[in-house]
């Protein structure tokens, strides 16, 4: 089979390079001519484990190629995928003007039939919009070509996408004919061998299930994270709680692990996207407005106790951050909520000193010269007044204490993942807060 993958950004390049690692013929197509080029020296543009080694082995096998030429890639192609982006609007709606504007270049230059997929996370009704434009080139060129358009959400993890990808635990295709239900089960074979089901169903319904599947974990988040914030002010300690109800099989163990906000480039921008289609429907998502303000106001909690701690006399205190990205395995930047905290410690005068193991460059490209980039995590530490653990990088879950204590000013951590023992950390003289248990009971905290 041949290929086409428009959008070389985190979804189309795990996307293409996994078809190529089980022997599809692959292109790839991005108007960007930079990013083209970085590719074809081996660059990539996105962090994620194994891939730039995936890449580099199917592009000397031949199998998997670069361009900015969409109507070379596109010639006698069996699928093409959509996978541009689909940004937020300033009401919260996904901007589809990428995704349209590529449906008009294949319908301008496709030469045989083939399945056009929206890969990318689009609302409801976008694929009818997908082969309007289509069927209005062909009409143009006075080309009578026959097409099918399909749905098929991707639900990669960042950090874990290649795993997700070819060994995933299911794949949801939405298709209008049995002749693009038979494509696209001949595309996804060789990635059925362990035993996962190719779920088919309607278009909208497939383009509803990836937005249904973000909120939901959305909303697992944020309810662990309000749970939190009332076991701090009754006494409970969120940890056990967590273990209490992730024991039962309904609940699970997953996405209850409390924190300070999910980020990301997925998860706010559609919850915010199934709000703003609910409610052009004349519909609203209550639950789903809760969860998008408890996780605003999640992400400011690690700096409402850094305030406490101190007294609101923040300035020209220096704090260690360790984490910038929304989660570890990843440089992504998007909503995370280290943005937040450190703009907060910021405007309160604090000098901020950052380490991340991988999200550096974004930070800085992010972030610019406004606070300091430390060479590991031990360089932040020094003369520092707190450390504020952001993200849970492994790097960060066994640290040396005794060499932190040596280099802090004071002996004050906290822990926006509840990564530490409390008990350990007080045996060292530390001063420990995390999310969801009361660590000093001498301190209202309502």
């Amino acid at each position: 089979m041949k290929i086409a993958i428009v959008g070389t950004g985190y979804v189309g390049l795990v996307s293409g390079t996994c078809f190529a690692e089980v022997g599809i013929e692959v292109v790839c197509v991005d108007i960007d001519q930079k990013k083209i080029d970085s590719l074809h020296q081996g660059i990539m543009p996105i962090y994620e484990p194994g891939l730039e080694e995936m890449v580099s082995r199917n592009v000397e096998k031949g199998r998997l190629k670069f361009s900015t030429s969409l109507a070379e890639a596109i010639q006698d192609c069996d699928v093409a995928f959509i996978a541009v982006g689909t940004p937020p609007g300033e009401d919260g709606s996904a901007d589809l003007k990428y995704v349209l504007a590529v449906a008009r270049g294949i319908g301008e230059s496709m030469n045989s039939y083939g399945v056009i997929v929206t890969k990318s996370t689009v609302p409801v009704g976008t694929s009818a919009k997908v082969r309007a434009e289509i069927e209005k080139a062909l009409e143009k060129r006075g080309a009578a070509i026959e097409f099918d358009v399909a749905s098929n959400p991707e639900f990669l993890k960042e950090g874990a996408a290649i795993e997700d990808f070819l060994k995933p635990d299911r794949i949801v295709v939405g298709v209008a004919s049995q002749r693009a239900e038979e494509v696209m089960s001949k595309l996804y074979k060789p990635f059925l061998l362990n035993g996962h089901p190719i779920i088919f169903m309607d278009i909208p319904s497939a383009e509803m299930t990836k937005y249904a599947a973000n909120s939901m974990l959305a909303t697992k988040i944020s309810f662990m994270n309000d749970v939190a914030n009332l076991c701090e002010i009754m006494g409970a300690d969120v940890n056990m709680v967590r273990r209490g109800i992730g024991s039962d099989p309904r609940i699970g163990t997953k996405f209850i692990y409390p924190g300070i906000g999910y980020g990301g480039s997925c998860f706010p921008k559609d919850v915010k996207a199934l709000i703003k289609t609910a409610k052009e429907h004349g519909y609203d998502m209550q639950v789903l407005r809760a969860v998008e303000e408890v996780n605003d106001n999640q992400k400011v909690v690690l700096f409402d106790k850094v305030s406490r701690h101190f007294g609101g006399e923040l300035r020209s205190l220096k704090m260690a951050v360790w984490g910038l990205s929304f989660k570890p395995k990843t440089d992504d930047m998007r909503e995370a909520p280290s943005l937040v905290i450190i703009e907060k410690l910021l405007a309160a005068g604090c000098i901020v000193t950052a380490y991340d193991p991988v999200a550096m460059a974004e930070a800085r490209h992010t972030l610019g010269d406004s606070i300091t980039y430390a060479k590991d995590e031990y360089e932040t530490l020094v003369d520092a007044d707190a450390l504020l653990v952001v993200t849970e990088w492994p790097d960060f879950r066994s640290p040396n204490f005794e060499v932190a204590a040596r280099l802090m000013k004071q002996k004050v951590i906290f822990d926006g993942r509840n990564i530490y023992e409390a008990g350990e950390l007080k045996k060292l003289g530390f001063s420990y807060h995390c999310i969801g248990v009361r660590t000093d009971h001498r301190e209202p905290l309502a």
